[in-house]
C-alpha cells in the first residue's frame, strides 16, 4: 500500500493557470472523467488522492469526513449495508457525465461560479432504449494560495431522480447521520 501511495505522489498534479477559474474547472473534469466509475458515491481513498490537487481544502476534508462516516455506519451494521450515497456525487445525473464544456465564469475576489454543460452518452451495452442526457451544473471555486480550486457543485439540472441542492449539502448529511 505504501508503494502505491508513493507512486501516486510522484504523478504530477493537473496544471492550470492560477488566475483562470475555467482552467481549474477543466483540470477537475480531466481528473473526474479520466477516473469516473458509475455508482461512485463517496470516492475511495485512491480517487480522493487523485482529486485532491483540484479540490479546495474544505471539500477535500468533507470527502474524507463523509468516507469516515460511511465506514462507521458499515462497522455498526454487521450485515452488508449499501453506501449512504450511490451514483455520481459530482453531477446532477446518477450515471455521471462523460463529457463537459466549461461555460462562462463569474469571478469575485476570492470566489468564482462557472457554468458547465455536461452530457452522458450511455455505453452500447445499455441497449437501444438508453438515451443520452444533457444538462448544466454550476461549479463553485475558491482562490487558494495554490490557485483556483473546486469548492462545491450546485446541481442545476432538475432531473426527477437526480441530485438536487449542492454536493456540500449531501456530504454534510452523510457526516451528520453517522457521527
Amino acid at each position: 500500500m505504501r508503494s502505491l501511495v508513493f507512486a501516486l505522489l510522484l504523478v504530477p498534479g493537473p496544471a492550470f493557470a492560477a488566475g483562470d477559474p475555467s482552467e481549474a474547472v477543466n483540470a477537475f473534469y480531466d481528473v473526474y472523467t479520466g477516473q469516473h466509475v458509475q455508482g461512485l458515491g463517496i470516492p475511495d481513498a485512491t480517487m480522493r488522492l487523485r482529486l485532491q490537487p483540484v479540490l479546495s481544502p474544505r471539500l477535500n476534508k468533507e470527502l474524507v469526513d463523509a468516507a469516515s462516516a460511511q465506514a462507521r455506519l458499515t462497522a455498526k451494521v454487521k450485515n452488508a449495508v449499501p453506501p449512504v450515497l450511490e451514483g455520481d456525487i459530482f453531477s446532477s445525473l446518477f450515471e455521471g457525465a462523460s463529457a463537459w464544456k466549461t461555460g462562462a465564469c463569474q469571478t469575485g475576489t476570492k470566489t468564482a461560479r462557472c457554468s458547465v454543460a455536461l452530457s452522458y452518452a450511455p455505453p452500447p451495452a445499455a441497449g437501444p432504449k438508453a438515451k443520452p442526457a444533457h444538462w448544466t451544473d454550476t461549479v463553485l471555486l475558491v482562490d487558494t494560495p495554490q490557485g483556483w480550486k473546486v469548492d462545491d457543485v450546485a446541481y442545476d439540472a432538475g432531473f426527477a431522480f437526480g441530485n438536487t441542492g449542492r454536493l456540500s449539502e449531501m456530504l454534510a448529511m452523510v457526516i451528520a447521520s453517522n457521527p
